[in-house]
């Protein structure tokens, strides 16, 4: 089943959905089962606003920006976007997400940029998931560092094999995006050989279009100081801006955790579990799935159940709020709606057209 696009809405009748559906009632069992919601509710009131929103927000919007900033490297080769113009496509794309299944922002979010530019919307789509292939690398990276150190203590995992496992993890999709834009033809050929033993053609073929997708958004790094800004804007997006807000939502009702570092690193779990969690299918917004990884991140660490279930629900209702009012402005700004993507006859994932040609072995390095 291909993935969903902008022209065809979400259908009541797609098993996807309902995989989200009850993957989310799990996540909410988990995260509220045996919870007292008279403490929640008080954990909650008392909670300081002066402490979370204005830090929250600005932290969301700035993540906003420099993401902007790092879409630019990617989409380069398809002529010179301003980081407006990628701020506002960011924008749409958050609050989609919020408001319909299947992740459809990143889709919704490559075909504004296409329209609004009049450039192919299947090679936009392709840096969206390159952007997603580096992210998941940073996380990754993070995660090898957190539960190699302290994080190791705390879920019983031997502190040096922690480290030396997720590392591992981290240098495959890191190694596989390096050899791609090195070697695109070479590297497709043989991953699509592979595949083809044990994958019909239909699947092959969509993992070839996939991977070409993904080539042509890495042609857009011309050397070695693309590759190290991108890293860089990667890092203080996830390592600062993805954690603050965490830590702002665990300030603002009074934890006492240990002390300022205990308290940042006991954020950056949270904002590593939320990652992985808001990656797995759920409904839109990711409620169930994002308070059920604050749970697991903080109850390990000591804290009560119903004070991490505030954290968590504080957080994201902070980062629900700015993403889709966020995306709403930029609608209301551009005199435009979600309607107009959802009735256009462009596709923009999956569709018949190819991406532009990578360069191949003339990237320079």
């Amino acid at each position: 089943m291909s993935a969903p696009t902008p022209t065809q809405r979400p259908r009541w009748t797609d098993p996807r959905l309902w995989v989200g559906v009850a993957i989310t009632v799990a996540a909410l069992w988990y995260a509220f089962r045996g919870i007292d919601f008279s403490q929640l509710g008080r954990e909650m009131a008392k909670a300081d606003l002066w402490w979370l929103i204005p830090g929250s927000v600005a932290c969301y919007l700035a993540a906003i920006y420099f993401r902007a900033l790092r879409w630019r490297y990617l989409v380069r080769f398809l002529g010179e976007f301003s980081t407006s113009s990628l701020f506002r496509s960011l924008a749409t794309g958050f609050m989609a997400n919020n408001l319909f299944p299947f992740r459809m922002g990143e889709l919704v979010r490559a075909w504004m940029l296409a329209r609004e530019h009049d450039t192919s919307g299947a090679a936009v789509f392709g840096t969206v998931i390159v952007e997603r292939v580096i992210d998941a690398v940073v996380v990754l990276g993070m995660a090898a560092v957190v539960l190699g150190t302290a994080g190791a203590q705390a879920t019983g995992l031997d502190p040096r094999k922690a480290l030396v496992l997720l590392s591992l993890i981290a240098s495959i999709p890191l190694l596989g995006v390096l050899a791609l834009r090195r070697y695109p033809d070479f590297f497709v050929g043989m991953a699509t050989r592979v595949a083809g033993w044990v994958l019909p053609t239909r699947i092959v073929d969509r993992i070839d279009h996939m991977l070409r997708q993904i080539a042509a958004g890495l042609s857009g790094l011309r050397g070695a100081r693309d590759i190290l800004w991108v890293g860089l804007h990667s890092l203080f997006v996830w390592l600062v801006l993805a954690v603050l807000p965490f830590w702002l939502a665990i300030r603002s009702l009074g934890l006492d955790m240990g002390g300022l570092a205990a308290e940042l690193w006991a954020s950056t779990l949270m904002m590593i579990l939320v990652g992985a969690a808001i990656a797995v299918p759920s409904v839109p917004g990711f409620a169930g799935t994002y308070h059920a990884a604050c749970k697991a991140a903080l109850v390990p660490l000591g804290v009560e159940p119903e004070v991490a279930l505030a954290a968590g629900t504080l957080a994201h209702i902070v980062f629900w709020i700015t993403m889709t009012g966020a995306g709403l402005a930029v609608l209301r700004f551009r005199g435009t709606s979600l309607d107009v993507a959802f009735s256009s006859g462009e596709p923009v994932a999956g569709g018949t057209g190819a991406p532009p040609a990578p360069p191949g072995e003339t990237a320079s390095e």
